[in-house]
């Protein structure tokens, strides 16, 4: 998550939000790369050019997001802001989100926040947050003036591919009534570990778009972890590259020895060189679970919470990773 609000010598006037549709793709890819290629710049990272993403990911967004995609217009009818609020039960979060750069100032960053933040609190989330780079003192200090505080560090790990390490078992396999079965007993496993949070919608979207599957474990037959994967190219025009991990909901913390091979032998199956797995701060069990299985630290990313409206931790000793990055 990245966002500018320095001041401007020539403030322009923004209209919105509006929602966004299919035919905005396009030029939400162009603000999207602008905006974070300039981020980067300011902090010292002049080389790096964010590229454009997989319109099907874009896609995944607007649609997981429905009314929380919203953006705003320049007098001229041109894509000057963004802001993608997504809900799954009672979480809620934001991202991405970016304001044109020759936009930023005149309080515009602080609307297209606030309009998410509205949006989240009229869906009745108990949960409202988003992630930032934590080495960028401005997007954390602008936050922080809107009521967000930090929280710990999310720390995206990855295992390797590797040929059937664990048997695998994926929703698309299962027959139309197995799979509606599975559907609620996925949201019932999410739920009882974190009262009200439900991934149903991001299940559904993820196979209809085609860009992934959600991998379940049983015993007996009994659902006791799942995890809902991409393998979809994130960046347009590129081949896959690696496994993304979107939501990872366990019923204890041992299961995730037995989980992190079924990723390894899923992203081998995948064609892609890698699974990676983004863990939050609060799950110190989890991190070393992975670390002592092999897996690299590959990026970090700092949690706001907006206060009074902070994530709870899970009950019984359950595990819910939930992804706020698309």
């Amino acid at each position: 998550m990245m966002f500018g609000d320095d001041a401007h010598p020539v403030p322009r006037a923004m209209q919105g939000p509006f929602p966004i549709e299919a035919r905005d793709v396009g030029p939400l890819n162009i603000l999207f790369s602008d905006a974070f290629t300039e981020r980067y710049r300011r902090d010292g990272l002049v080389g790096v050019r964010v590229p454009p993403l997989n319109p099907l990911i874009w896609r995944y967004a607007i649609e997981d997001a429905g009314d929380g995609a919203m953006c705003w217009r320049d007098v001229n009818g041109d894509m000057a802001a963004f802001n993608i609020a997504h809900t799954s039960g009672v979480e809620g979060w934001m991202g991405p989100l970016a304001v044109r750069d020759d936009l930023q100032g005149d309080g515009n960053g602080k609307t297209i926040v606030l309009a998410g933040v509205r949006h989240l609190q009229q869906q009745r989330c108990r949960v409202i947050g988003l992630e930032t780079m934590p080495r960028t003192m401005d997007n954390i200090g602008f936050y922080a003036t809107l009521g967000f505080v930090p929280g710990a560090l999310t720390t995206t790990l990855t295992v390797e591919a590797a040929a059937e390490l664990s048997p695998v078992l994926l929703l698309s396999t299962c027959g139309a009534a197995s799979r509606d079965d599975m559907l609620r007993e996925c949201a019932a496993l999410a739920g009882s570990i974190c009262g009200g949070y439900d991934f149903t919608r991001e299940i559904e979207l993820t196979e209809s778009l085609r860009l992934g599957d959600t991998l379940l474990v049983l015993e007996g037959d009994e659902l006791v972890a799942f995890a809902l994967c991409h393998w979809a190219p994130l960046v347009e025009g590129r081949p896959r590259d690696e496994l993304r991990v979107l939501k990872l909901v366990a019923r204890s913390e041992a299961l995730l020895d037995r989980l992190v091979l079924q990723l390894a032998t899923l992203a081998q199956r995948a064609s892609t060189a890698r699974a990676a797995v983004r863990v939050q701060g609060a799950y110190r069990g989890v991190f070393r679970r992975f670390m002592a299985m092999g897996a690299r630290v590959r990026w970090t990313d700092l949690r706001m919470v907006l206060a009074d409206f902070e994530e709870r931790g899970p009950a019984n000793g359950g595990v819910v990773l939930s992804n706020w990055e698309i």
